[in-house]
């Protein structure tokens, strides 16, 4: 009985932050280059003295689902998707560098390239200084040219060339801001095979249709755990009863 008590109670627990990852996925449909949390729960025995009964539930490390989205044309000149593998580098706001797929960009007040968050785009020399009252464009390859909008027409400048890299997916883990980082800490290597795609954006890779399937099936868990308890509850009832009786 102490088994069933102690899987339902922490089956139960882990199933609600299981609806939360579930939550979370479905509420980042419409977001640009997002990548689905994944979640999954195990059984493993209570370590200790006088507890070889009980058994608890406990969520994995939790992971992310790195199937590419679909690609949508924007015709706009700062949008860029990463083709294939690879991620952007960024400048995130503690000053560490992290990844993103989200490459709806914007040039800042200074002049900076940056996300829509505000983060600094990572150049392969730093940051990257966009002219004031130029066109840019971004190359496949990241290179970020400038042409002045001011008569005369100038030639065209390149002003920098956006880091992307393309780590081992097993060593990346998401942080609270939503960005990707390097599990030990550190940087990645610049990788020339991975492509952009300018004028375009990649969509989320969140399936609405299996995340509702997912919420569903959770709640039913849920109400499964629920029952347990009960029935151990009843059974421990039915058991003090019979112990009185025979006393």
């Amino acid at each position: 009985m102490d088994r069933m008590i102690y899987v339902a109670m922490s089956g139960a627990q882990h199933i609600l932050d299981q609806q939360a990852v579930v939550a979370n996925n479905l509420a980042n449909v419409s977001t640009t280059g997002y990548r689905a949390a994944a979640s999954a729960f195990r059984a493993v025995p209570a370590q200790g003295e006088g507890l070889a009964t009980r058994t608890f539930v406990v969520d994995s490390t939790p992971g992310a689902d790195f199937a590419p989205g679909a690609l949508q044309s924007t015709g706009r000149n700062l949008d860029v998707a990463v083709q294939g593998k690879g991620w952007i580098a960024v400048q995130a706001s503690d000053g560490s560098e992290a990844y993103t797929r989200n490459g709806n960009l914007q040039v800042s007040a200074n002049g900076l390239l940056q996300t829509r968050d505000g983060l600094n785009v990572a150049g392969e020399s730093g940051p990257i200084a966009i002219p004031a009252d130029s066109d840019v464009t971004i190359a496949s390859d990241g290179t970020v040219s400038a042409v002045s909008i001011v008569p005369p027409p100038n030639a065209v400048n390149a002003v920098g060339r956006i880091k992307l890299v393309n780590p081992n997916e097993a060593q990346l883990v998401r942080g609270d801001d939503g960005l990707f980082r390097l599990a030990g800490g550190g940087s990645a290597e610049a990788d020339p095979k991975v492509a952009l795609a300018s004028g375009m954006l990649e969509s989320s890779n969140v399936d609405p249709v299996q995340e509702m399937i997912s919420m569903i099936s959770l709640a039913r868990q849920f109400d499964l755990q629920m029952k347990l308890l009960s029935s151990a509850d009843n059974n421990a009832q039915a058991a003090s009863q019979i112990l009185s009786v025979n006393a």
